[in-house]
């Protein structure tokens, strides 16, 4: 790609994409309940990187309205976080007081430094109470999260024009249920899809709610609501295999069509389904589901976008739990890594999306939700004022997204915005603070104080210019 300035639209904005659970800290005030990271953190601590757990997050709480300075400082014109569900209801799901005080002021101490927020509603922070009674594969509870969504849409209907029902809602699937790595470890593809397919559904209801409310005038009229997730855009070898572009087809409908077709279409890819069901995996359909899903289209969509997707078909048909597996890694002999959180650096991937993006979905608009690089040695040089020396990774790493996104922009690409994931240094589930993502240190030796990075001043001028120089 040329090595030339590029050029964004004016109207393209920039912001900061962070997290209710992974930054707010405050854990156990104003009424809130224990979630699913609270509770793994109470259980292990010692399954955290240096013992740090759940308790702090970069403590935002403390910090919010410096902190929305700091992205305004950065030109930053927005802000996603999320709710934390177990600070917003309480447990018998009604509104807690103190916890919608929090989040009216968080979002006053937005726009009071002329950010405006972005509102998630779901950030793998189920409340640990529902998830004792079955978590995305009970009902009860897919009905409950209804129930939150639209209380929240009641409560900040009138200050929040821009929200999200989920957060990358392929991860807990994965994590939880699939892989094994997260709280309660569960290693049962079939009950990943399960909650996958409660998810989805979750979905739907919270996008109806807020139709329903928003036609009552309760959410204001010029309110927009998606879905975020981290889409990985898939690649196999070259010449490939028949079963190789089957391992491409499977990984690309459950990671990604799945979720397109629910907020475009209303509907889960049939192809899938189908394939599914042929290895023994039945979703827990019922009557009346296919109206619910029906109703999840949403208005724009976020993509999180880390690395892509390179696999080749599998060497077995199932692993040793007797999982069936459509796909196994490849390994691209060009991939360029980072090595600190092993995950291929590949820039042209957010353009491959934004072509497909077109050529499937063209009417629905997007913006890049979350981008970044966490590095664990992230502080190992300062220069003389005491800056992390950054520049020389994070802003090429940076720079190469945004040189692809303005291509994509040029060639018809429906792309809006760009949001740069841990802006400032955050808490980061398991791996807490071991790799660091932020243009502004957290320095958690000195009460969590902030100081911008060398990377800073770049990004600073990429956004009051639009210039990607």
């Amino acid at each position: 790609m040329s090595t030339a300035p590029a050029r964004l639209p004016e109207d393209f904005f920039f912001g900061a994409a962070l997290s209710g659970p992974q930054t707010e800290g405050a854990w156990q005030t104003g009424g809130k309940l224990e979630n699913l990271w609270d509770r793994w953190s109470n259980l292990d601590l010692t399954a955290f990187f240096n013992r740090v757990g759940s308790y702090g997050g970069n403590d935002m709480t403390s910090h919010a309205r410096e902190d929305f300075e700091l992205f305004a400082s950065l030109g930053f014109s927005s802000a996603r976080t999320s709710i934390q569900w177990s600070r917003l209801l309480d447990a018998n799901g009604k509104l807690n007081p103190e916890g919608a005080a929090y989040y009216h002021r968080l979002f006053a101490d937005a726009r009071a430094a002329g950010v405006e927020p972005f509102v998630n509603l779901y950030h793998f922070d189920m409340p640990a109470y529902l998830f004792d009674r079955g978590g995305w594969e009970n009902r009860e509870v897919v009905e409950a999260y209804a129930n939150y969504a639209a209380t929240a849409f009641a409560e900040f209907g009138q200050e929040i024009e821009h929200w999200f029902t989920f957060n990358e809602p392929i991860v807990e699937p994965e994590q939880r249920y699939e892989h094994g790595t997260w709280y309660p470890f569960h290693v049962d593809f079939s009950r990943a899809r399960n909650v996958q397919y409660g998810i989805s559904l979750a979905h739907a209801l919270a996008v109806h709610a807020f139709r329903e409310l928003q036609a009552a005038g309760t959410v204001r009229a010029d309110a927009r609501i998606g879905l975020i997730n981290c889409f990985t855009p898939p690649y196999t070898r070259e010449n490939p295999s028949e079963a190789d572009l089957e391992a491409v087809r499977m990984t690309d409908g459950i990671n990604n069509r799945w979720w397109l077709d629910l907020v475009t279409k209303g509907t889960l890819p049939q192809d899938v389904i189908n394939t599914l069901k042929e290895r023994g995996i039945t979703l827990p359909v019922r009557p009346g589901d296919e109206q619910i899903l029906a109703q999840g289209k949403v208005d724009w969509l976020g993509f999180n976008y880390y690395h892509p997707a390179r696999v080749q078909a599998p060497e077995r048909n199932e692993d040793e739990f007797g999982n069936p597996v459509f796909a196994r890694e490849y390994v691209w002999p060009e991939a360029v890594m980072n090595e600190s959180r092993g995950w291929e650096i590949y820039p042209k991937g957010i353009y491959d999306f934004a072509m497909t993006m077109k050529r499937d979905y063209p009417d629905l608009e997007w913006f890049v939700s979350e981008n970044g690089i966490g590095i664990e040695e992230d502080a190992a040089e300062r220069d003389e004022q005491g800056r992390i020396r950054d520049a020389s990774y994070r802003v090429p790493f940076v720079r190469e997204h945004l040189r692809w996104i303005a291509r994509a922009i040029e060639e018809g690409a429906n792309c809006r915005g760009y949001h740069y994931w841990g802006a400032i240094d955050c808490w980061s589930w398991n791996n807490a603070y071991k790799n660091r993502y932020g243009f502004v240190e957290v320095d958690l030796s000195h009460n969590y104080r902030r100081v911008p990075k060398e990377s800073s001043d770049w990004m600073r001028e990429v956004a009051h210019t639009h210039v990607v120089a």
